[in-house]
């Protein structure tokens, strides 16, 4: 999969950003509301992480950086980015900023690959707050859709309180107007292997990789009951990383009959091996071993069990690659941001910036972040800004 030249495809984020609707009476706007976001997100991709570091980035700017950003004249203070990231319509945000990304994607050429969409949840967990009644809200819970291989937020969808993934699984695939779902393969955890889904996937094109886990008793139990012992290992992989030595093998068998989920073709067994190893001691710790089913519709001839090994781990790489990031490179579940849309909107802002790095080509996103800090002009050389 060869990735697109971010520097030809960028210019485009303050048309899109154009289509943001700005939520503040006509009268007295000092700052059009395209140039505070694209100031917000230049900051963000220089590694501020709240209002007040946004606001000192875009102050401390020189002069010749605020001309280009549109800022010379007077800079948007900490107050009027939080109160307008605060009010701004965070779903159509995501969706410019999802149609945005679709966009820097649909030319990026898929060789020798299928395009393989992971779909997780996460919650804004510093987005929780009691009110003045003494009630605790719960944080805002946004379900998102990432390209494993090049690992860009591709569409983003609030769950809304009292519901769950379940109901937002179409919605976000709705989203993806700029991606053709024909023949992509969409992997999700336990909580969406559900008959309804498949029926959607199926219905759109698409194929799909699910877990199958307690939420599905019966499903499990039927997997579980297969003759697994007689199925030869079809994959092996062994992986020393994070002071953890891992064994992964993988067995497959064809569904003939006795499955009870629409278009599953293929029954998946996943067994992880682990142990803790020092990589100063070099002492090792006892084995512990977990076995973990899924389902595909992907018959054997369209799906090496390679590949389906390769999905599955990438499903579960999307903690790391992701949400590890946003909470411990951005510190997202510390933040104090929890007013009005702003823990959605900013949650937005650094999956763009994710995706925008990464699309450059930084495999470490803390280093990009320290890289562009260090001179205001990279933030803009990133969004193609002149």
């Amino acid at each position: 999969m060869e990735l697109p030249d971010p520097v030809a495809l960028a210019p485009g984020l303050r048309s899109a950003l154009s289509k943001v609707v700005d939520p503040r009476q006509a009268r007295g706007i000092r700052h059009p509301l395209v140039v505070v976001l694209t100031a917000a997100v230049c900051a963000v991709a220089a590694g501020a992480r709240s209002f007040v570091a946004a606001a000192e980035w875009v102050a401390d700017l020189p002069g010749e950086v605020a001309t280009a950003l549109g800022v010379a004249d007077r800079c948007p203070s900490e107050s009027t980015i939080r109160r307008l990231i605060g009010q701004v319509d965070a779903d159509r945000f995501d969706m410019v900023i999802g149609s945005f990304v679709q966009g820097l994607c649909a030319s990026v050429a898929l060789v020798g690959r299928r395009r393989v969409l992971a779909v997780d949840g996460k919650t804004v967990r510093g987005s929780r707050h009691t009110d003045s009644d003494g009630v605790t809200a719960p944080g805002r819970h946004l379900l998102a859709v990432i390209d494993q291989h090049a690992r860009v937020v591709l569409g983003q969808v609030q769950v809304e309180d009292k519901t769950n993934e379940i109901t937002a699984f179409a919605p976000l695939l709705d989203t993806l107007h700029g991606i053709d779902l024909t023949g992509v393969v969409i992997t999700a955890d336990a909580l969406h292997t559900q008959r309804e889904h498949a029926d959607d996937l199926h219905s759109r094109g698409a194929h799909w990789v699910l877990t199958v886990k307690g939420n599905q008793p019966k499903l499990r139990r039927q997997l579980a009951e297969l003759p697994w012992r007689d199925v030869e290992p079809a994959h092996r992989s062994a992986q020393t990383a994070h002071g953890r030595r891992e064994i992964r093998t993988l067995k497959v068998v064809t569904i003939a009959a006795g499955i009870e989920f629409p278009h599953a073709t293929q029954a998946i067994q996943v067994t992880r091996r682990t142990r803790p190893v020092s990589a100063r001691t070099g002492k090792r710790g006892r084995w512990r071993t977990e076995t973990v089913y899924a389902i595909t519709d992907l018959p054997a001839h369209q799906a090496r069990p390679a590949e389906l090994a390769a999905w599955i781990r990438g499903h579960w790489q999307i903690e790391n690659g992701l949400h590890w990031v946003r909470d411990v490179t951005f510190a997202e579940d510390l933040s104090q941001v929890r007013a009005g849309q702003a823990p959605q909107v900013m949650a937005s802002l650094r999956n763009l910036v994710i995706s925008l790095h990464r699309l450059a080509g930084a495999t470490n996103i803390a280093a990009a972040l320290r890289h562009h800090a260090r001179d205001a002009r990279r933030p803009l050389q990133l969004l193609m800004i002149n």
